[in-house]
């Protein structure tokens, strides 16, 4: 089954899709009315492989010994014991079983009793046997995603290491041996690449495996003025500036014993440049207002999708800044540079995205890859991640969820011969295709791009005075 195979919507056909349905599996059911387990006995025999039923807690208690169940219904009144009193010392015990409770009493007490003991359901008497199902096929569903989410999550635990990257080939695995080499020192790292390629996840990976005990702070430095910049980074105190009606801690305070990611370094304004480099030489900070400095243990990563190397000779990026976030610099390679381990990343992001929205891992056939391995991933990693998204939400195969050029495609159907593109132009489709979606809205735009208004309107200025 493929992206664009005809997927069963969730809900009760998601869960009786699943290889003909929920048969094989047990059920117990505890109630003191003979009636009401005649009725679900008949009800779920069409559907379970075992169906046992009791009258008591004492009798549920010797089958549940003797037998595993995959689902319990009981009533809540039973002649010896409350349905929730053993539920809970169900729970207690370490039993992951399914319960569904039934009653009589529509009080809120028993529902927010019988909900925090752990029962999947709560069903209110008298019910229809429609009802009933329903009940039995969302936990049975909500089960079955559970075990997906936790065999994807093992199966990535194998496959990932601490330094949060996917992938095997040769580029990635140069990546992750620098992040491991360079983690537990205290020097300033530089993190290049595009927009989409992992740049934060390679930041969380160096904070990670650092020695360091306090927290990972991101801050995007293309998204605020240099006035809101400076008071984000270092604080401000009650009356520095119009609207400061109380004092307040900087990301640095709160970055202390830890680390500072400052994304879009390369689009941080030159007035705060000279007050970034002043922090990382001494160690102290200065909040806005203020005559006192304090001290901060802070290591920092920076990041960039420009060539900071260019932005200094062009004037927009202080030299002696660069020299001081450049000791380590770590490449993130783009996505059409390592193609060959596009087929994990897209396992991943199905694995992780479906059971998040509700549907059925789909299987991925040849011709989804071939469609995906045939794109240039201008927006990569985070790209991908998108696409594959959309294609699960929509139920449709890459070609149709591809942007701009995608799959061999324009926007009107013509066939793009592979490599007749550049690499630029690509991107401005991309960066066109995306904009028109989000109906020329720039701000909209920058945001599902994943790179600054600033980024974008210099982009736009570029191609207009080409």
């Amino acid at each position: 089954m493929g992206f664009g195979s005809d997927r069963v919507i969730a809900g009760v056909s998601a869960v009786k899709s699943e290889q003909a349905g929920i048969r094989l599996k047990s059920v117990l059911i505890v109630d003191g009315e003979a009636d009401i387990r005649a009725l679900l006995k008949r009800g779920l025999e069409k559907e379970f492989g075992l169906v046992e039923t009791v009258g008591d807690i004492a009798a549920a208690e010797e089958v549940h010994e003797r037998c595993h169940f995959d689902l319990i219904i009981s009533a809540v009144r039973l002649p010896d014991k409350s349905g929730v009193e053993w539920l809970t010392q169900l729970r207690r015990q370490g039993s992951p079983v399914e319960v569904i409770l039934m009653t009589a009493q529509a009080d809120l007490d028993t529902a927010i009793a019988a909900l925090r003991a752990g029962a999947a359901d709560f069903i209110l008497k008298p019910f229809r046997m429609e009802q009933m199902m329903a009940a039995v096929l969302r936990c049975m569903g909500s089960k079955r995603l559970a075990r997906q989410k936790s065999a994807h999550e093992h199966q990535t635990d194998q496959r990932r290491d601490r330094s949060g990257l996917i992938g095997e080939c040769q580029l990635i695995r140069n990546v992750c041996e620098l992040i491991h080499r360079v983690a537990p020192m205290p020097s300033t790292v530089l993190i290049e690449g595009e927009s989409g390629t992992g740049k934060e996840l390679a930041a969380r990976g160096i904070h990670t495996l650092s020695r360091r005990s306090g927290s990972f702070v991101p801050v995007n430095c293309g998204a605020m003025s240099p006035e809101l910049l400076e008071s984000e980074l270092f604080g401000h105190v009650k009356g520095a500036f119009t609207g400061a009606q109380q004092s307040r801690e900087g990301l640095f305070s709160y970055a202390d014993g830890g680390t500072l990611f400052l994304d879009e370094i390369g689009e941080m304004p030159l007035s705060m440049q000279a007050h970034l480099l002043r922090v990382l030489e001494e160690r102290r900070i200065r909040p806005v207002g203020s005559n006192r400095e304090t001290m901060v243990n802070v290591r920092v990563v920076a990041a960039t999708n420009r060539n900071l190397g260019i932005a200094v000779k062009a004037g927009e990026f202080r030299e002696d800044l660069f020299f001081r976030v450049n000791v380590i610099t770590l490449r993130m390679p783009p996505l059409r540079e390592h193609k060959e381990d596009l087929p994990e990343l897209v396992q991943y992001f199905v694995q992780s995205l479906a059971p998040e929205l509700g549907i059925p891992v789909p299987e991925i056939c040849s011709t989804d890859l071939s469609e995906l391995m045939a794109y240039d991933w201008p927006g990569n990693v985070r790209e991908l991640k998108n696409v594959v998204e959309r294609c699960l939400l929509l139920n449709a195969p890459p070609a149709h969820c591809l942007a701009g050029s995608g799959s061999g495609m324009d926007k009107g159907g013509d066939p793009v011969e592979s490599g007749s593109l550049r690499l630029e132009a690509v991107e401005k489709r991309h960066i066109l295709n995306v904009l028109k979606i989000n109906n020329r809205n720039k701000s909209a735009a920058a945001r599902e791009l994943g790179i600054s208004r600033k980024t974008l309107d210099r982009k736009m200025q570029a191609w207009s005075a080409a």
